[in-house]
């Protein structure tokens, strides 16, 4: 039998100790943040009913998601009249045949048919946060990724823009606290989009125009302009996009010249919309200055900003790290249906996520994790002998019953070399203590504790120890 050589699919990685306890460390700070503004925790299965997840990120989403063959003779309902290949249609008819079910896009949906299907348990509004891996059939990159980690917050059961104002908030606080200080909170209105597109004349598909501006800084003007000719759009309501894209001036001041760019262009204030989209931003504002919110320039209205899935119908978020060459950290934004694809219309919800996977790259660049943070072990028990390894247990002992991780190390070393190993062990695993017994002084054991990245080590009692390192 041949040798296979061990490998795993493109875009998913193994993630070893070190890396795990980085990204625990980021986890913790998310997750301390969310419950500090009242989310509770949830869990939604790894796979759902296609039928839950198919036509709720638009026609890119998707096909960008994982389905699950049915377990068996998957074929088994597939007739030859069904494989028959005419305009593609064939797919369409096959898949529901042999797909049921799928990986999880995101985890706003999930949650979406978790509200329906315990409606009656819920009380609302009903805040929940979410840290759980999604799938993606995309292409893979360096940032991107077809497994990763999402962190979600989302608040459902209210249209108070409270909670989009508290979204600010949340996304400010995770960002500093990881040292991530050099951010723009990117923030549009899906209403604005609508007037941008009255303002055009209804010229072309609304949606088209969504999809084409979100993509604006990846593929630049010209790029956009290509697409929106492709799609039916005329130079000059093009020219009339980009001028009404290119509002300069801070928060409010975007804000005015955006609204008589819609008078100008005689999008009535009496339309089913109205200026809906720019009176709920400048709400938002009004609410941050209320929290003293201190980072105001650090928070754009940015009118190009579009968020590509479909679900979102007010205030859209979007984080970007300055100093570091990556896409989106985070996003999310208002969706005032969701819940009504799954039974339950008129449910407002608005939400957003973190992409962990991100944020593990950009502080690994910048070199913002904390001295320690990879490390699982605070304090590593020597052993060199067989009866200083018995010795050591009840210290072992004491030091986990304080909270302290510790290990003792398993292979006694009665040579300088074997000694030498235990350090360099030590040093590899990041661990930052060791300890040593030392000789009593009148009659109290004693004990040396090594901080090996200091190179300093101290001569105390097992209290002290326990105190100098809880």
């Amino acid at each position: 039998m041949s040798t296979q050589k061990p490998s795993i699919p493109k875009g998913t990685r193994d993630f070893g100790p070190a890396v795990v306890a980085r990204r625990n460390y980021i986890f913790g700070i998310i997750r301390r943040t969310f419950e500090k503004f009242g989310y509770a925790p949830l869990e939604t299965p790894t796979l759902e009913n296609l039928s839950v997840l198919t036509g709720k990120y638009g026609d890119e989403g998707d096909q960008l998601l994982f389905k699950v063959l049915n377990s068996g003779d998957f074929l088994k309902d597939v007739t030859a009249e069904d494989l028959a290949n005419d305009d593609g249609r064939a797919t369409r008819r096959v898949l529901p045949k042999v797909a049921e079910k799928g990986l999880r896009y995101d985890l706003t949906v999930p949650f979406a048919r978790y509200v329906v299907m315990n409606r009656g348990t819920l009380v609302f509004p009903f805040k929940r946060y979410q840290i759980q891996p999604v799938w993606r059939a995309d292409r893979p990159q360096r940032g991107r990724y077809r497994e990763f980690y999402q962190c979600d917050a989302d608040v459902v059961g209210t249209d108070s823009l409270l909670c989009e104002a508290e979204i600010v908030l949340m996304m400010a606080e995770v960002l500093n606290a990881l040292g991530l200080t050099d951010f723009t909170i990117k923030i549009n209105h899906r209403g604005v989009l609508r007037n941008i597109f009255q303002a055009l004349g209804g010229e072309g598909k609304e949606s088209d125009l969504f999809v084409a501006i979100d993509k604006l800084d990846k593929i630049g003007r010209d790029g956009v302009t290509k697409e929106l000719l492709e799609r039916g759009f005329s130079e000059p309501v093009i020219d009339t996009l980009f001028e009404l894209l290119s509002v300069s001036g801070d928060f409010p001041e975007k804000l005015e010249r955006l609204l008589a760019g819609f008078v100008t262009a005689g999008v009535a204030a009496d339309h089913a919309d109205g200026y809906k989209g720019l009176r709920e931003l400048g709400q938002v504002l009004e609410l941050l200055r209320g929290f003293g919110f201190p980072q105001f320039e650090q928070l754009e209205f940015d009118p190009t900003l579009a968020r590509g899935l479909s679900y979102y119908t007010g205030c859209i978020f979007e984080i970007k790290i300055n100093n570091v060459n990556m896409g989106s950290v985070s996003g999310g934004g208002r969706y005032d249906n969701l819940t009504g694809a799954f039974g339950l219309p008129g449910v407002s919800g608005v939400g957003f996520s973190f992409g962990v996977d991100r944020l593990y790259d950009c502080l690994e660049e910048l070199n913002l994790f904390p001295e320690g943070a990879a490390a699982t072990t605070r304090c590593l028990v020597a052993n060199f002998d067989a009866a200083g390894m018995t010795a050591m247990l009840p210290v072992l002992r004491e030091l986990r019953a304080a909270g302290i991780a510790s290990e003792l190390y398993p292979d006694k070393a009665e040579s300088d070399k074997q000694r030498v190993k235990q350090y360099k062990y030590a040093d590899a695993k990041g661990i930052p203590y060791m300890l040593l017994e030392a000789p009593e002084e009148l009659g109290v054991r004693k004990f040396k504790l090594k901080d090996l990245r200091a190179r300093q080590e101290q001569t105390l009692t097992l209290a002290e120890v326990v105190a100098a390192l809880a």
